[in-house]
């Protein structure tokens, strides 16, 4: 079992999530960088997806992300079940 404050971990639930709520709203990552445009941030398509698979974005581009997509919150039980997916378990739980 990898550790559980593992940034890999961390990552690939920012993954996870972000493209569950694109697959949810049928966004591609065009229509993903067209939507932050039009809120005057300029992400390539290329980019956000490469951005999204390593889960590496920081804190500003995944607030603006949930705006886009109308993500209302990012559930904390949905968190600790992703690492339970993954086999991991988050000690405060």
């Amino acid at each position: 079992m990898s550790s559980n404050n593992s940034s890999a971990n961390w990552r690939q639930v920012v993954q996870r999530i972000i493209k569950a709520e694109m697959s949810k709203r049928g966004v591609k990552y065009q229509d993903l960088s067209e939507r932050l445009a039009k809120v005057d941030v300029n992400q390539s398509a290329d980019n956000l997806r490469n951005k999204v698979n390593k889960g590496i974005l920081g804190a500003d581009l995944l607030l603006q992300i949930m705006v886009v997509l109308n993500m209302r919150k990012i559930d904390r039980d949905e968190i600790v079940e992703i690492f339970a997916d993954m086999g991991v378990s988050l000690d405060n739980e």
